[in-house]
C-alpha cells in the first residue's frame, strides 16, 4: 500500500510538515512496510511560503520593510529549491496582524512592504512569483506595492500620493516606465480565494474593511475611491479590472496587481497543485490522507484538502481528512470526494491543553484509520 500524506497546516499549532510527518509515524506503528510519500501543501494563505518552501527544499528569507503604518517590520518570503521561484504572504509586510487594534485605519495603511519583498525576490534572480493576498490589513489597491517597484502614481501637482486608500482619490497619472524592467520577463501568479469585485456592495471595502478598522462613513469613502481608482487606470492603462473575480481581494490588491503588473489571479489551491505537480505525486497512490485545522462546511470554498480532493476522484482515489476540528455543516464535503473526515480530539479538554498534544492525537488518529483499513 502506498499513502499520500498531503495536509495543509494546523494553525497555531504543526506547520504542514510536521503534520505530515506525525501522520506518518501513526501509519508506521500499524506497518512500518506501508509507503508513505509527505506532501505539505497549503491554499495560498498562511502557511503557503513554508509549505512550498519545505515541499521544494528551499529556504526562508527574512527582509526588514515598510509596514502597514509605514514603520519598519520584519517580514518574509520564500525561495524554491531551484532558486526560480519566490512565495510570498502580502501578509507578512502588510497584513492585520502588524496593526494594533487602536490604529487599524484601512485610510492610511499602505501594501508598499509587500512590494519590496517582490523587489528582494528580483535580487535573487527568480523566474516566478507566486503571491498569497490574504489577511491584508489594506485597501490601497496595490498603489504602495507599485510605488515600491518605481512607479510613478502622481497628482495634480505631479507628486507621489501619499500612502492609504484615503488618496486614492487624489491620482492624476500613473507612469509605469520607471517600474522594475526585470518584472517584464517574472510570471506572476497570485493565489486569491474570494471573487468580491474591486467596488460595489459585494466589492472590497464593504465587505472587507470593517474588519480593518473602517466605520460605516470610512466605508462609503473607501468604496468612492476604488471606484475613481478604476475610472483612471481605465483611462490611464486601458485596464478595467473591477469584474476580475477576486479583483477585491485585500483592498483591492488584486485589482492592482492584474492592472499594474498583469498578474493572473487565481485560486490558491489551483496554483499550489500546479506548481508542486500533485498530479505525478498520486501516480501509484493507494490512499490520501489530507488535513487542515478547522474542516467545516466552508471548507469546501478553495480549502486544501477539497482541492486535493477535486483532483483525487479524477484518479479513483480515496481520501481521508483529518481535522483539529469539525464544524457546521461538514458532511457537504462528502460530496467533493472526501470519503471519510475525523477530528484528532479523543477526550475532553481545553484548547491549549489539545494544542499541546496535537502530534500525538495525529499519530494515535492516523494509526487507528489504518488499523480499520487493514481490518
Amino acid at each position: 500500500m502506498k499513502i499520500l500524506v498531503a495536509p495543509d497546516s494546523f494553525k497555531g499549532s504543526l506547520k504542514a510538515m510536521e503534520v505530515a510527518k506525525n501522520i506518518k509515524i501513526g501509519i508506521n506503528r500499524v506497518d512500518p512496510k506501508i509507503k508513505t510519500d509527505l506532501l505539505p501543501i497549503a491554499d495560498g494563505g498562511e502557511g503557503t511560503v513554508q509549505s512550498l518552501v519545505d515541499v521544494t527544499d528551499g529556504k526562508i528569507i527574512e527582509k526588514e520593510v515598510t509596514g502597514p503604518l509605514g514603520n519598519k517590520v520584519n517580514a518574509f518570503y520564500g525561495v524554491s529549491g531551484d532558486n526560480k521561484t519566490a512565495i510570498i504572504e502580502m501578509a507578512a509586510a502588510s497584513g492585520l496582524p502588524l496593526v494594533p487594534k487602536d490604529k487599524r485605519n484601512p485610510l492610511k495603511t499602505t501594501t508598499y512592504g509587500t512590494g519590496e519583498l517582490i523587489v528582494s525576490a528580483l535580487n535573487h534572480g527568480v523566474e516566478k512569483i507566486i503571491i498569497g493576498i490574504g489577511g491584508s490589513a489594506t485597501n490601497d489597491a496595490g498603489v504602495g506595492l507599485v510605488q515600491a517597484l518605481g512607479a510613478q502614481i502622481l497628482d495634480k501637482q505631479g507628486k507621489q500620493i501619499d500612502f492609504g486608500g484615503g488618496n486614492l482619490n487624489q491620482i492624476e497619472k500613473i507612469n509605469l516606465k520607471s517600474v522594475d524592467s526585470r518584472l517584464d520577463d517574472i510570471e506572476i501568479l497570485v493565489a486569491c480565494d474570494v471573487d468580491n469585485p474591486l467596488f460595489g456592495e459585494n466589492g472590497a471595502a464593504y465587505v472587507y474593511a470593517p474588519q480593518k478598522g473602517a466605520d460605516k462613513e470610512i466605508v462609503e469613502l473607501l468604496d468612492q475611491n476604488l471606484r475613481y481608482f478604476n475610472k483612471v487606470t481605465i483611462q490611464e492603462l486601458g485596464k478595467n479590472t473591477n469584474k476580475i473575480p477576486g479583483a477585491g481581494a485585500a483592498g483591492g490588491l488584486g485589482a492592482g496587481l492584474a492592472s499594474f503588473l498583469n498578474a493572473e489571479l487565481k485560486p490558491g489551491i489551483e496554483i499550489i497543485l500546479e506548481y508542486i505537480n500533485f498530479e505525478e505525486r498520486m501516480d501509484g497512490v493507494d490512499l490520501i490522507i489530507t488535513g487542515e485545522g478547522m474542516f467545516d462546511g466552508q471548507s469546501i470554498y478553495g480549502k486544501t484538502p477539497i482541492g486535493v480532493s477535486h483532483r483525487a476522484i479524477q484518479n479513483d482515489i480515496p481520501v481521508i481528512c483529518v481535522a483539529g476540528t469539525l464544524g457546521k455543516e461538514v458532511e457537504k464535503v462528502l460530496d467533493h470526494g472526501i470519503n471519510a473526515y475525523f477530528s484528532i480530539i479523543d477526550r475532553p479538554a481545553e484548547l491549549k491543553d489539545i494544542i499541546e498534544i496535537t502530534p500525538d492525537l495525529l499519530s494515535n488518529l492516523s494509526k487507528q484509520i489504518i488499523r480499520s483499513i487493514l481490518i
